[in-house]
């Protein structure tokens, strides 16, 4: 039984940034935006973009937890400048992910959301060291994680007295090998029976290949969640992080626009910033 994330009927509405942009209890929020942070001002580019189609949050790794130690790591601090640049510029709040407990202050600080990866689930010191930092918290379900393994997670970080803690299903491993990962949909309606928490759903990780993902964020918006959270690129064939299920922004922008009559259908408002700024970049 989960004391603290098993409350069933009593949904739960976070509002994140100094803007307050909300979800959970009918505010569907659209996080979207580069899987890493990389050098240059292209995430400038992309946020400007992703703002203009309504997107309420920008994302965008610092530090990457990947497979092979040859792949890109992320700039790492120096990934923390460019995140907080967007947001002025944009108006547009902004999570990263946090891998060691030691970096969670200084990310803490430049950051309006905390990201627990789906490696790092079960790390206890780290959700506890997350949680204390005073921030919304996105967790993301480990690939092999069970519901019930998800919600003690969750646990972790409301012990410590974090009651703002958003539940994102990203795929979990199966015998299946067509896609990347398999999307677990019915986690969606079993959760928000289980749990107050607000449920996001990624789509482009179980997909693994960019033209399947707008198809299942309309899936995750018809079966109940409270938001996407998207990658979207300039170049996706130049990205040097999962370049392979990155949308373009031209693709971001009509996923957006389709998802609005789906959110009406179900009883949900899509959540965007007060005054979201879209620049005229070259």
């Amino acid at each position: 039984m989960h004391e603290l994330s098993h409350r069933p009927g009593d949904r739960h509405r976070i509002a994140i940034g100094p803007g307050g942009v909300a979800v959970g209890d009918g505010d569907f929020l659209v996080i979207a935006g580069p899987c890493a942070v990389e050098p240059g001002d292209g995430l400038l580019r992309i946020a400007s973009a992703i703002a203009g189609s309504g997107a309420g949050m920008l994302r965008g790794g610092a530090w990457k937890p990947r497979t092979s130690p040859h792949s890109f790591q992320g700039l790492g601090v120096e990934g923390l400048a460019p995140l907080v640049a967007a947001r002025e510029a944009t108006g547009l709040p902004v999570v990263t992910e946090v891998l060691d407990p030691r970096d969670v202050a200084l990310v803490a600080g430049s950051v309006d959301m905390l990201q627990v990866g789906a490696r790092n689930m079960s790390n206890g010191p780290l959700l506890r060291e997350i949680a204390r930092a005073g921030l919304p918290v996105l967790l993301k379900r480990g690939f092999g994680a069970t519901v019930a393994e998800l919600l003690d997670a969750a646990d972790y970080l409301l012990a410590e007295g974090n009651e703002d803690v958003v539940l994102v299903e990203r795929g979990i491993r199966t015998f299946e090998t067509a896609t990347r990962f398999t999307l677990d949909i019915s986690a969606i309606p079993v959760l928000r029976e289980r749990t107050h928490l607000p449920v996001l759903v990624d789509p482009s990780h179980p997909a693994g290949v960019a033209r399947w993902v707008p198809d299942l964020a309309r899936a995750a918006a018809a079966v109940g969640a409270d938001g996407i959270m998207v990658e979207v690129h300039e170049v996706p064939d130049s990205a040097l992080s999962d370049a392979g299920q990155a949308l373009t922004t031209a693709a971001f922008d009509a996923l957006v626009t389709s998802l609005d009559p789906i959110l009406a259908a179900v009883g949900r408002r899509r959540s965007t910033v007060a005054a979201p700024v879209a620049l005229e970049l070259r």
